[in-house]
């Protein structure tokens, strides 16, 4: 089952209600995924030699400032932690990769979702109208953005097996279907040094992006690589810090839209997710073809 929701802001003036776009085609999916919900966010750069990390704390009372205290005392800088639910994204002066190595290794109280220079991934267990009210997602702006929303059928429900996935930096992946193959491919990605954090099939699949997209790649190669190296069904949908892809397998198994205007592209499992956004009713809308990728950005995808 699970819905999927991509909104990429063609025009800056769409940018600061992205949040609240993104919020309403995520209560359209509701039904198709109670289990939990999740949303990565590409916005406010970090400044130049510094990166953002997004970190989750299932603690009655995280120590997020006593983190940002250790974060500055390792790497020189962090700022505020910006406080969301029971998630915090911090500014940290460093290499994003050593940020997030350093805290997995010294922190494991704490589980970092994402890291990179933009992106920052929120999610929860439960109803995604709940989520959308708790985490202020109304109130967030970005460029672009991913939604999920999740009916657990191949592994528990917990926050961290929750989407997006995010296994590079400024990378993310939301899944709706099921891998067959993806035990296997676990155990050869580990051996190439792709960290996983849960059993979800769908982290092996942004972890063979990742894996892909390091060997030299573009995204949409990479994307490619799935169809011959990915056995099972899929629609995959995936952010980078310039924009995002879809990418449906060879049968189209799973239901996927796109709909295109000048203001914005959108991908969502349903139309109804689509229907809610300003301008649908004359946006360019398509099913998208099975085994074909599709890429929006602001630069060249890669």
């Amino acid at each position: 089952m699970c819905g999927i929701a991509g909104l990429f802001a063609k025009r800056d003036a769409l940018q600061p209600r992205l949040g609240a776009h993104l919020s309403a085609m995520l209560e359209q999916l509701a039904a198709r995924g109670p289990d939990s919900t999740g949303v990565a966010f590409y916005r406010e750069p970090a400044p130049a030699g510094s990166c953002k990390v997004s970190v989750f704390s299932a603690a009655a009372e995280p120590p997020w400032r006593e983190l940002g205290e250790t974060l500055e005392a390792r790497f020189g800088d962090a700022s505020e932690p910006r406080v969301i639910a029971n998630h915090a994204v911090y500014e940290v002066s460093g290499e994003p990769a050593e940020v997030q190595e350093w805290l997995r290794e010294l922190h494991p109280e704490v589980t970092v979702m994402s890291a990179g220079t933009t992106i920052e991934i929120l999610k929860e267990v439960g109803s995604p109208i709940e989520f959308v009210r708790r985490f202020g997602l109304e109130r967030i702006d970005g460029t672009h953005a991913l939604g999920h929303t999740r009916m657990a059928t191949e592994s528990r429900v917990t926050t961290q097996g929750s989407h997006p996935f995010s296994t590079g930096l400024d990378l993310c992946l939301v899944h709706n279907g099921s891998l067959s193959n993806h035990n296997r491919l676990r155990r050869t990605l580990a051996r190439e040094g792709i960290r996983f954090q849960t059993e979800n099939d769908s982290e092996v699949a942004a972890g063979y992006l990742t894996w892909r997209m390091r060997e030299g790649a573009t995204l949409e190669q990479a994307l490619e690589g799935c169809l011959d190296d990915l056995d099972g069904f899929y629609t995959f949908a995936v952010g980078t810090a310039d924009g995002f892809a879809v990418l449906r397998d060879p049968i189209a198994c799973k239901p996927a839209v796109l709909a295109e205007t000048d203001e914005w592209v959108a991908m969502a499992s349903e139309y109804r997710a689509i229907a809610v956004l300003p301008g649908a009713e004359h946006a360019v809308t398509w099913e998208p073809e099975p085994g074909r990728v599709y890429s929006w950005g602001m630069a060249p995808v890669a």
